[in-house]
This record gives structure tokens, sequence and C-alpha cells, in this order.
């Protein structure tokens, strides 16, 4: 498993999280924001959580604006600067996930779009397993390469097969996109049982494609995700608790 070092990470800080040039920053975060109920919901009242990856601060605000009892690790200082100053109540591990080892074990931990970006999210979710109590949960968000924008892109011609990585794929970090399969499949092989399957945000077209869309249409189209099979959604999620 390689190991990213802190300027690395704050590398890619600077290049998407804390870059204003990325134009499709507000159309993932209000997937997101309109996520967070659901995201609380897999929490399942955990009293102490652990959330990996600070990003832009979006998910972190709207835990903490909904009184989840969250911690933070990241291992970009930039990022743990920015935590901090926003929230200087929120305690923040600056650690390389790799390097850190919990003084008490958490209840739940949100993996948020993370286990698409190392290079072995198997060894990832084992490095969670042995942070949680034991029952702790895990709950994994990750890109739907079975989503209904990929399927039509596969069916233009426009990429060859669904799991294919696109430009906006390699820009913002993504080793890797799943499905439902591939998901419960990694987090079995680290010692989790997934519980729940959800998902958030229909996209027929990519980001791209929609920067000049109104965000009246962009809300609505997260919206009616709970209408909609999740496997069709370009977000998936899971609840796995530890075996």
């Amino acid at each position: 498993m390689t190991v990213l070092t802190a300027a690395a990470l704050d590398a890619y800080a600077e290049s998407y999280y804390l870059n204003p040039r990325i134009e499709d920053v507000p159309i993932e975060e209000l997937g997101q924001r309109r996520s967070v109920d659901r995201t609380i919901a897999a929490l399942h009242g955990a009293e102490r959580v652990l959330e990996m990856g600070y990003g832009t601060g979006l998910m972190t605000a709207e835990l903490l604006s909904r009184q989840v009892p969250i911690e933070v690790i990241e291992g970009a200082p930039s990022l743990c600067a920015a935590a901090r100053a926003a929230h200087p109540e929120l305690t923040v591990h600056e650690a390389l996930f790799e390097q850190f080892s919990p003084a008490a074990a958490f209840d739940a931990v949100l993996a948020l779009h993370i286990a698409e970006h190392v290079d072995d999210p198997v060894a990832l979710f084992r490095l969670v397993h042995g942070w949680l109590t034991p029952g702790g949960a895990i709950v994994v968000m990750v890109p739907n390469a079975r989503s209904l924008h990929r399927r039509l892109a596969v069916r233009m011609g426009l990429q060859p097969e669904l799991d294919s990585l696109s430009a906006r794929d390699h820009l913002v970090g993504h080793q890797r996109v799943y499905d439902f399969e591939r998901l419960t499949g990694d987090l079995h092989a680290a010692g989790f049982t997934v519980q729940e399957q959800f998902g958030y945000q229909l996209k027929t077209v990519a980001n791209g494609m929609m920067n000049d869309w109104p965000m009246d249409l962009h809300g609505a189209l997260v919206d009616i995700s709970e209408e909609l099979d999740p496997d069709l959604l370009a977000n998936i999620g899971v609840r796995a608790v530890r075996s």
C-alpha cells in the first residue's frame, strides 16, 4: 500500500478542493448537501464518529450543524488548518490514514468518496476495521460505474466500458469507480458485512455538460434519487458492520 506524503496531499488539495477554477464543485457540493440526511441515517445514532478527509469542508459543516459527534482525520496540512479555522471546537487528527492509531475506538467511520482515490482500498478498509468498536460500522460512498450517465456514454461510444475512467476522473484523482458488487467484495475482504445499500444524484450526462444547467434542476436530480433504483445513480453507498 503506497503511503502518500503530506506535501503530496497539500498539492492535490490546491489543485482541486482549494482551486476556484474547478467548475463542477457547486454541482458536487449540492449533491453532497442533499445527501446528508441519508448519510446520517446510516450512522444509526453512533455516539463517536470519525470522518475521513475534510475536502471542501461542506460535509463536516453539515454534520456539525446537525449535532453529529464527529472528529476528522486529514493528511493535508492546508486542509487541517482550514478545518481548525472554520471549526475551532472540532477535533482534527492531522495524520495520514496509514499512520493513524486512535486513542479510543470509534462507533462509526465515514469514508465518503475515499475508496476511489487510494491505491489499495481493501487495505484501507482493514485499517478502518481496526479503528472501530466491535459491531461498529463504516459508511462508504463512491462513484457508481453503473450510473445512468455512464451507461449512456457507453451506448453512444463515448467511453469503452462502464468502469472506464474519464478525464474528470483523472483530474480529481480517481483510480477506480465501483458497482455494488465490487464495493461489497472489497468490504467483505476487509472483514465487514454490508447491511444497507443506497445512492444519490441522478446524472444523465457528465458534469462538464451540466455546468450551465440551473441549480434548481440539479437539486431535483438529487431529490428524485429516493424514487429510483440506486444502481442508476451517480453515487452509491453502503453501511457495513465490523464482522
